[in-house]
Parts: C-alpha cells; structure tokens; sequence
C-alpha cells in the first residue's frame, strides 16, 4: 500500500532548523530591543546567584568533619553524624519549642495589625491627621535594632525604668520584666509589633487605593455603613495580598532575626529566649563547630521550605491564590 500522507514523510533537515534560526533571531533582536528590561533583570539576577546560590555549596560540611586546614573538599565526609548529634543535645528540643512559640505568637499579633492599622487609614478623611499617623507608625521602622533594645532595656529596667516609676507611682512593687523568663516572648512580640506595623501596612494601604470607587458609590447608594463597607468591599479586596503574605510568612516561620534575640538575652531569661538561630551561632561561631551548626541550620531550612511548599499547595486548593 502506497503511503500518501504527509506525516509519513520525514522533514527536511534544513526545513527543521531554519524555524530555529529565525526564532533564535527573533529572540535575540527582542533582547537587543529591550536590552534596558533584560539588564535590569540581569542585575538583581547575578546578585542572588552570586550572594544566594554559590554561597550554597558550602552547606556541604554538614555532612563532613570540617577542619580549616583540609578545607570543604578535603575534610572527610561522616554522613548523617551532625544531625544524628543534633536530636541528642539535651535542651534542643526546648530551643525548637522556643523558636516555633515565638514564631506563632508574633503571627497571631504582628500578622493582622498591619491590616488593621491600613482600614483604619483607609477611613480617615482628615489629610493632616492621616499622614501624622502614617509618619508616627512609620517611624520605628527605620531605627535600628541596637537602639530598639537599648530603649526596650531602659524602660523596662526595675530601677529607673519608665513602667517601673508609675508603679511606685502607684504604690506597686517595680518589676524586673527583662529578668522574667515569663515576659519575654511577650516583650519581644509586641515591640516587633511596634517596630514593623506601619511599615507593613504600607501593602495594604496601596492594595485599598485600588479598588474600585464604583464600589464604594453603590454600597453607598445602598445604605451600607462604613464597617459594612469594610466588611463587604475592603476586606475581600486585601484577601490576596493577605493570602501571599501569610504564606511567605509562614515559609519563614522558623528563621527568627538573630539579632534582635541575642541582644535582648540575659542569663536570667534564657530558658524562653534561646532559639536556634541563637544556638547556632554559639556552635558554630563562637565554639568553631562548623560543620554542627551548618546542619542545625540546614535542618531548620528544610522545615521552613516543606512549611511554603505545604501551605501554598493548601492556599491552591481551597482558594485560586498561591506563589505559583
């Protein structure tokens, strides 16, 4: 049987690769064209390959004996020995604990103040007032973590501290909150609370500038209150950007700044303040244990990748709003 169909017959060679010539050409003019876009990608692009993924290879050494003399690629591998070393520390556990309370509790507060703080401005019709505001919330922002702990420690200090003077104001005995185990991870919270709400709302304020005014007009025509307004129209309007932040917050969960832990421990709060960024940097900086530290830390990236990976296939399934 003679086959007439085209599909039988195979393409000429050069048929095949002109097609790719052309769109190589194609390709190239465009990036000529717009080489302006491409080099503002590029940029950005070679700082986080450089900063973010060379840097990389050096986790290796969790899984090695490091030693400094032998370097990464000569010091010996021992496996799975660090981790295996990390589960037997007596008070990790305690450390996991601290980080994933901490971590849930400044969600539960920090994470819906901004929202709240961005209605609220949303509301104002007093420009003078409004911007007030903003600049006050704002403000915290931009001081530095060194002087956010110096001013947390003077004023909650028993003896000369602000909160402590209207206690004897009050008749009160003065009260140690940085000695208290108890009142740290409070203390901690709510100055990130004071420190990064109006910053953070900054998202939301230009995600309610967006919406629609026809809205407002007919819920106006409607009748609806201002918190009906809220309710109905400003709320489901955040819930994207809502929805996007809480999932890379939560891909974060267990990456506690460092910094803002460590200066604002003391031998007396120690018990709820150490965490495992703290720890790690007691290992593997001040006691050279490299290789032990690069594990906890490996460890704790791996938690905070499965936790993206789980909450966004989640926030796929139950709403069309996801990183990807």
């Amino acid at each position: 049987m003679e086959v007439t169909s085209s599909k039988a017959v195979p393409p000429n060679p050069s048929e095949r690769v002109a097609p790719r010539k052309r769109a190589g050409t194609s390709a190239g003019r465009k990036i000529m064209k717009h080489w302006q876009f491409y080099l503002l990608v590029f940029l950005p692009l070679l700082y986080i390959i450089i900063f973010k993924y060379i840097p990389m290879f050096g986790v290796i050494i969790a899984f090695k004996e490091y030693n400094v003399v032998q370097g990464i690629l000569g010091s010996p591998w021992v496996g799975l020995k660090y981790f295996k070393q990390l589960f037997e520390v007596p008070f990790f556990w305690q450390y996991f604990k601290n980080t994933l309370e901490i971590s849930l509790y400044g969600m539960a507060i920090g994470f819906p103040a901004p929202i709240i703080l961005a209605l609220a401005l949303n509301e104002i019709r007093n420009g003078v007032f409004k911007k007030s505001v903003q600049m006050v919330t704002y403000a915290p922002y931009f001081i530095s973590t060194v002087v956010i702990v110096s001013i947390l420690i003077v004023n909650l200090s028993p003896n000369v501290g602000l909160l402590s003077n209207a206690f004897r104001a009050l008749g009160w005995e003065p009260i140690d909150f940085m000695g208290k185990a108890g009142f740290f991870k409070t203390i901690y919270v709510f100055s990130d609370v004071w420190q990064f709400t109006g910053y953070g709302a900054i998202i939301y304020i230009a995600a309610l500038s967006g919406v629609n005014p026809d809205l407002y007009e007919a819920a106006k025509v409607d009748g609806a209150s201002r918190f009906q307004k809220i309710i109905n129209i400003d709320i489901p309007s955040l819930i994207p950007v809502i929805v996007i932040l809480l999932i890379l917050n939560l891909g974060q969960m267990m990456s506690l700044g460092f910094e803002k832990i460590y200066l604002m421990q003391n031998p007396l709060n120690q018990n709820t303040s150490e965490v495992i960024s703290t720890y790690v940097y007691k290992v593997g900086l001040l006691g050279a244990n490299f290789s032990f530290s690069a594990a906890i830390g490996l460890f704790n990236s791996v938690i905070n990748f499965v936790l993206l990976i789980l909450v966004n296939f989640i926030s796929k399934k139950i709403s069309s709003n996801s990183l990807w």
